[in-house]
């Protein structure tokens, strides 16, 4: 592909949309590791929210557009999985997620690294997993897990257990997490064994 040609794939606004999420986790981070503000909370929300809706936005607007591409499809889930991965250290730093709640965080990440290795092996057989609907759930649980537990402090000041509602819903998308984590798993070791 020439040079011509891939400037439109690089200049996607879809693609665009994966560098803003990707460019949004060290800023995030900043946030919650050098200020120990309300107003730095609730900007790590907006910011973290408006990263949430570019996941949804990049994917409808590319098939939309039919801007579909193979760089999308490679960044798309490595954004995702920054961002969860990154919000869930710091909300762990931050003892936002503390106790056994740790435990649903670690859930969630070890997943997390599991599928990426088995989507890596997989790609090396030419093998697909589609993305489930139940594996889309889990990923809006987090998100809406994760947004709660950011706002913590700061909106359970307007709102008394805005954190513990986060936790709750935490544990659920862990639940999830095991599930579609367990799918994957399967399918690769079966792939595997066949081959």
């Amino acid at each position: 592909m020439d040079q011509i040609a891939r400037r439109p794939i690089l200049t996607s606004l879809p693609n665009i949309l994966t560098y803003g999420r990707i460019v949004a986790v060290p800023v995030l981070v900043a946030l919650l590791f050098f200020y120990d503000s309300a107003a730095a909370r609730w900007a790590a929300v907006a910011l973290f929210i408006v990263a949430c809706i570019t996941d949804w936005l990049d994917g409808y607007l590319a098939r939309m557009w039919q801007q579909q591409s193979n760089l999308g499809r490679m960044l798309d889930p490595i954004a995702d999985k920054l961002l969860v991965g990154a919000t869930l250290l710091m909300l762990v730093y931050t003892r936002d997620i503390n106790g056994w709640s740790v435990w649903a965080a670690m859930i969630i990440l070890s997943r997390e690294i599991l599928v990426s290795g088995l989507r890596e092996f997989l790609a090396e057989l030419n093998v697909k997993i589609h993305v489930t609907q139940l594996a889309k759930w889990k990923t809006a649980l987090q998100f809406i897990a994760l947004a709660m537990i950011l706002a913590g402090p700061a909106a359970d000041a307007y709102v008394p257990g805005v954190t513990q509602a986060g936790l709750v819903i935490l544990w659920m998308s862990a639940i999830l997490t095991l599930f579609t984590g367990y799918d994957y798993l399967k399918a690769g070791v079966r792939h595997a064994i066949e081959r």
